[in-house]
């Protein structure tokens, strides 16, 4: 059981600060058609400020029972994978209460050092097993060291041509759940 979820806080700025970042409209579309697409059991937004949550809510209400659910049924199916949340312990609860156990999680990222999980490591676990797994994605600079301190796994980067890893966090959820989910 793979779940998602985008960080807006605990996460770095360019300085290396903690700090929560903005709800992206485009992140929340392209990753959850991306979830949909991919299996995904639930796509996390997870984001501490009250007004960020709501805009999230009414994009999420636009397309699930809005006009956007008329006008296009398949982006509304995509937005029924999506939940927000206020903070990743919150999210950890859910699952945990839905499944009797606490979710693995992993924590991914364009600079994580140290043990390090494949991908097709990942993808053989994820065959094998049937825990829940929480894919936990950074915004802003990544993923603030003390989330992934208390990750269970750190997911390997994804490796760029001549060492450029900057990819958006929508594209880097894209290509590893190619990675990662087994397609029958």
């Amino acid at each position: 059981m793979l779940y998602v979820a985008l960080l807006h806080y605990p996460v770095l700025n360019k300085e290396g600060k903690t700090v929560a970042t903005a709800i992206a409209n485009m992140d929340l579309h392209d990753i959850a058609r991306t979830a949909k697409t991919f299996g995904v059991e639930k796509f996390y937004v997870i984001n501490p400020v009250e007004a960020q949550r709501r805009l999230a809510g009414q994009i999420i209400g636009h397309w699930r029972e809005g006009y956007g659910a008329v006008y296009n049924p398949s982006r509304r199916d995509a937005f029924e994978k999506v939940k927000i949340g206020s903070s990743l312990e919150e999210v950890l609860e859910e699952i945990t209460a839905a499944h009797g156990c606490r979710p693995q999680v992993i924590a991914t990222g364009a600079g994580l050092q140290g043990p390090l999980l494949t991908c097709s490591g990942l993808k053989e676990i994820l065959k094998r097993n049937h825990l829940p797994y929480l894919l936990i994605f950074g915004t802003g600079s990544g993923i603030a060291q003390e989330v992934v301190n208390q990750a269970d796994h750190r997911l390997e980067p994804i490796r760029g041509k001549d060492g450029y890893n900057h990819l958006p966090v929508r594209a880097a959820v894209a290509v590893i759940l190619d990675r990662v989910v087994e397609i029958s």
